[in-house]
Order: structure tokens, then sequence, then C-alpha cells
């Protein structure tokens, strides 16, 4: 997540100055629950979704969804283990991952140790599940090649506009990525020159917008995505108060994009200033299910 959007940064701040402030009649104890409850008050959304080209073979399948995890900022390894912990929990088939596994512009001696830790912790996970990752727009401000290595070393299979296929029997479930949106590096038309012609397909994206650009070939029929947090703080009968560029559209949730599904995940993680209202850290279990006829 960036904050860029119609709002300048010092706008955003005053606003979340004034929303917090009102809140002071209500008790302190909401603006305490802000920053030290809801960021640490993992969700855990169930999602199932109908997949018209899902082999039957393939119905059921569960898929834990991590996004934003932004190490080396609030989030530290004792918060990533209780991520990690909740997620093998789940006992899915399949984990998936959709960037923004540090934080910041720069790479430095602080991600140095963070970046250890998060080998460390995810290490857990790659254990038993597979886990299938892409890059956000952190990764690439910080350093591409670094949270790469970092990747690699704890067995995280990074799909650099690539694909996947998950095979049972002679079906097939085809899990593409491309590389961050915002940051140019999505090459769709090379995925699309990689991907089979049969088999169900499914799309992993760090920024949710792109939905509609991948929705026009119709050969996805889900895509995932994180970016947004959800706007991290999102006021009642308001909505978000401030959405990053390319996370505006589906910034929460399931949503339906011409005939593709498209779910964004609020992320576990969090970027300046650390608070978090009405919009819950969250890991995404998705059961996928086949036309049944």
């Amino acid at each position: 997540m960036c904050m860029k959007s119609k709002l300048s940064r010092r706008d955003f701040l005053n606003i979340l100055k004034y929303f917090f402030i009102s809140l002071f009649p209500l008790g302190s104890g909401s603006l305490i629950y802000s920053v030290f409850g809801e960021p640490q008050w993992l969700d855990v959304e169930q999602v199932e979704i109908v997949l018209p080209r899902l082999p039957k073979s393939f119905s059921g399948l569960r898929i834990v969804h991590i996004s934003d995890i932004h190490i080396g900022g609030w989030m530290n390894r004792e918060r990533l283990s209780d991520v990690i912990e909740l997620a093998k929990k789940q006992k899915p088939d399949l984990v998936v991952m959709t960037g923004d596994y540090v934080i910041g512009h720069s790479w430095t001696e602080n991600l140095d140790e963070a970046a250890q830790d998060f080998v460390d912790e995810v290490s857990k996970l790659t254990a038993d599940y597979l886990v299938l990752g892409v890059l956000g727009n952190h990764d690439h401000w910080t350093d591409a090649e670094k949270v790469r290595t970092m990747l690699s070393r704890c067995g995280v299979v990074e799909l650099n506009n690539a694909v996947y296929s998950l095979k049972r029997g002679d079906d097939r479930l085809h899990i593409a990525g491309v590389d961050d949106v915002r940051e140019n590096k999505a090459r769709l038309d090379d995925v699309y020159k990689l991907l089979p012609d049969t088999g169900g397909a499914m799309l992993l994206a760090h920024e949710p917008d792109f939905v509609d650009i991948s929705s026009q070939k119709d050969r996805f029929d889900l895509q995932l995505s994180g970016h947004s947090h959800g706007g991290q703080v999102v006021i009642p009968f308001y909505g978000p108060i401030i959405l990053p560029y390319l996370g505006r559209k589906y910034p929460s949730g399931l949503y339906k994009v011409g005939r593709m599904w498209q779910y964004t995940n609020r992320g576990v993680g969090m970027t300046e200033p650390a608070v978090r209202f009405n919009c819950r850290p969250e890991i995404t279990v998705l059961t996928l299910r086949s036309i049944e006829l």
C-alpha cells in the first residue's frame, strides 16, 4: 500500500486526527483499541467461490491467502509467528501470498534483520505447504532482488510473470502470477503465452484494480490481490478515509468483474500510521467449488 490518492498525506493525517478526537467522548479506549487492539485482532475470512472452469477433481480446494506482511515496520517476528500459526491451523491445500513482504522505500540495516525473521517464520509454513507468491510495490521500492532472495531462502515459489500448474490425474488448475503492476513490471501477455488453453486458471496480482485488465480476455476465473489494506481506517457510513493508487475500485472483499471474481485481502500488516479501525487484519480461506451438473 502507498499513501498516494486525491488526498495529500497531510490532509489524510488531519482527517485521521480529527476522527480520533471525535472518538474521545466515547472514551479514550477507542483510540487505544485502534492502535493496540484491532491491528492484532486477526480475522479469518471464510469465502466459498464457484469457478465455472474448475475441474471437479479440484472442487473443495482450500487456499489460504496472506497479503501485505510489511515486515520491518509494525510487523515483527512475534506478530508474524502468530500469522503463520493461524494460517497453518486452517490446514490448506495451498498458500498464496500477494506481495509487500517488506516495508519502506529503500533497503536498510533494519530490513536485514527483518528479512531473517521472515525467513525463519515463513519456513515453518513452507515446510508443510506449497506457497506461491508475487511481489508488490514496497518489494520493488526497497530492493526486489533482495526480496526475491528472501523468498527463495524460505521456500516461497515466486510467480514472476509465470504460471504454476497443479495436477490431479489428468486435470489441471493453473495459478498465474504477475510482477508488480504499479511499478510497470506486470507482463500479462507473457503469462498468456505460458498459460495452457485448457484447465481452470486464476491470477495473483498485488494491485486489485488490475482486474479491469486481467478480466478482458476471459481466461481467468479469479484474481487474488492485496495492496489496499482495506483502507486501514474505515468510518461507518463513509468508508475508507484513503485508498492507494490501483487499490480504489476493489478495496476489500469479493467482487464480480465481468465473468471473473476478484478478491481483495485486507492484509496482515500496515503502513504508517499504524492504526486500524473497523478494518481488521485478515487471513482469507478460499474454498473453490466446481459447477455441479
